[in-house]
């Protein structure tokens, strides 16, 4: 038993737990920071695996981590090699679905969590994203408001210092921007077709962050400067713990992960930004006797409401633009490829028709290296609103156990038909909106199933490779390919129907706060790593000013 009790225990080190620990240590409080898996740092990243896939599919590269382990992982639709080690074995951390209904946890247990893997996009929500009850009539609203969250995320931007530009789009609020983000000449020309055919639609670079030099994320290293910051690598939260009178957290039972020594630590608040499958996980392992049905449910809604966004990826060219160019916003990076690339927001035009299309679709144009005489190349993955399902929810499977004995969670997402009629549309219109500004399609696919056009999937691989990526496709396209995964801890307006208030809290056990995405009510379409760290920024320091005043 440690005798050490901190002011703040958090649990998880990516975009919410390196912001939780940034601003509570900001704070004055004393906070311990508990990772699942090891340190990273600039011995980590290098330079030597940054090689050029042997393929445009990459096929060996995913047959290789199967092999070692990572089935799943391998599976993400940017996955290369040399990303490896910042995702998890499949093998060590299994989880079941249902059968037939497959879903892919694309995860990473690390120093700074998915923070080394996303595609560093940092994007706005607005109240189209937030008011999901009034404009669906399904799930519950957001007790947040644009309003609200607005000088959060301008904080959180200005902290880290995004590469966008101020486009005055409704749909996607403009940011705080340290420096400009280019596109590519082809990107432009294709800009200026859409927008010219449907003033209504607008293309947008993207609005991002550079690699990092150190290697560590910014709000952590802040964290860890200020003297206030534990760390606690290689230690896998098996329960919060709870005081059995009162109900409130104590602390939290861990395991080391190498050696399996069972510890336990105390802290005053809980702040749980673990990622939403493994916090709801958590939270359900957490049941005492004051709590039953897991730490924080007495609404019965704990793991109910999951989702991701619907996702769709195509390829093809751009006949009106040859070759392709380097974009030097950002310096380049001896580990990461450049960042950079276009993103459309949704829009109010489908079908020709005057009607919201919940979905958006981020890609480039002319980045990819073709010849100087051929026709640029173009990437794009869509992503639509997944409505919350009482049904589509994340249980334990209490048959199944991880490499450290605790019950691995069964994930239950699929699309209802509501979500079928709009990755549909979602679709169609990536279709005709290519093909209307010059571009022709190879492929396009989503759950829905692949479909080739033109000279079909990756032309110049060899035919074993397009073989191989034809019976992949129906395992890789599917729920969880978005990686935006959010929902199952929503917030909420009463306790009845949620499990946290306006402010992260558990409207059960005050003193515990859940930051991550499980605490959206709704899915979006646009990331959600952004809203995550303001969310976090906002209920962090509304805990330490509660918590000081109580001191005092």
């Amino acid at each position: 038993m440690s005798e050490k009790v901190y002011d703040a225990l958090v649990i998880g080190s990516g975009a919410a737990g390196s912001f939780a620990a940034k601003e509570l240590t900001a704070n004055g409080l004393s906070v311990l920071l508990l990772e699942a898996g090891p340190e990273i740092g600039k011995k980590d990243f290098n330079p030597s695996k940054k090689k050029p896939p042997a393929s445009a599919i990459n096929i060996w590269e995913r047959a290789r981590a199967t092999i070692k382990g990572q089935p799943i992982q391998a599976r993400a639709a940017f996955f290369t090699e040399r990303f490896s080690r910042f995702f998890v074995n499949d093998r060590k951390n299994p989880y079941t679905t249902p059968r037939g209904e497959p879903f892919l946890w694309i995860r990473g247990r690390q120093a700074g969590g998915r923070l080394h893997s996303f595609g560093r996009v940092l994007l706005r929500w607005t109240d189209n994203d937030f008011k999901i009850n009034s404009r669906s009539g399904r799930g519950v609203d957001w007790p947040v408001s644009y309003d609200e969250l607005a000088p959060f995320y301008a904080e959180a931007e200005s902290h880290l210092g995004l590469y966008g530009n101020e486009d005055h789009v409704a749909t996607l609020p403009d940011g705080v921007y340290s420096r400009p983000a280019k596109l590519t000449p082809a990107e432009e020309l294709f800009k200026k077709t859409v927008e010219g055919d449907a003033p209504e639609r607008h293309v947008v670079s993207w609005r991002y962050i550079a690699p990092d030099a150190e290697r560590v994320p910014r709000p952590l290293r802040e964290a860890m400067a200020s003297g206030k910051l534990t760390i606690r690598y290689d230690s896998i939260v098996r329960r919060v713990t709870t005081d059995p009178q009162t109900g409130r957290a104590t602390g939290a039972e861990i395991i080391d992960r190498n050696s399996g020594a069972v510890h336990t630590v105390r802290a005053e608040n809980v702040v749980l930004c673990a990622s939403p499958i493994e916090s709801i996980r958590l939270l359900l392992n957490s049941a005492s006797e004051k709590h039953p049905n897991g730490l924080g449910n007495s609404s019965g809604t704990l793991g109910r409401y999951f989702m991701d966004q619907l996702p769709c990826l195509a390829f093809g060219t751009y006949p009106p633009a040859k070759g392709w160019s380097h974009d030097d916003s950002a310096p380049q990076d001896p580990f990461y490829n450049p960042s950079g690339g276009i993103f459309v927001p949704r829009f109010e035009n489908v079908d020709g028709k005057p009607q919201r299309g919940d979905f958006a679709y981020q890609g480039s144009v002319g980045r990819a290296p073709v010849g100087n005489n051929d026709a640029a190349s173009l990437a794009f993955f869509g992503f639509g609103m997944m409505l919350p399902h009482a049904d589509n929810r994340v249980t334990l499977d209490a048959r199944r156990k991880d490499a450290w004995g605790i019950p691995v969670p069964h994930i239950r997402c699929v699309m209802h038909e509501t979500e079928n009629e709009l990755i549909r549309k979602q679709e169609k219109t990536l279709i005709d909106m290519i093909e209307g500004a010059g571009g022709k399609l190879d492929f396009i696919g989503s759950p829905l199933g692949l479909k080739e056009m033109g000279r079909g999937a990756f032309p110049e691989a060899d035919a074993l490779s397009r073989f191989l990526f034809r019976k992949w496709f129906r395992k890789t396209m599917v729920m969880g390919a978005a990686i935006h995964e959010s929902g199952g801890a929503r917030m909420g307006t009463t306790r009845e129907n949620s499990v946290l208030n306006s402010w992260n809290q558990s409207w059960d056990v005050p003193n515990l706060l859940v930051t991550d995405a499980s605490a959206f009510p709704g899915g979006g379409t646009a990331g959600t790593t952004l809203t995550v760290m303001a969310l976090t920024l906002r209920a962090c320091r509304k805990l330490a000013a509660g918590y000081r005043n109580e001191a005092e």
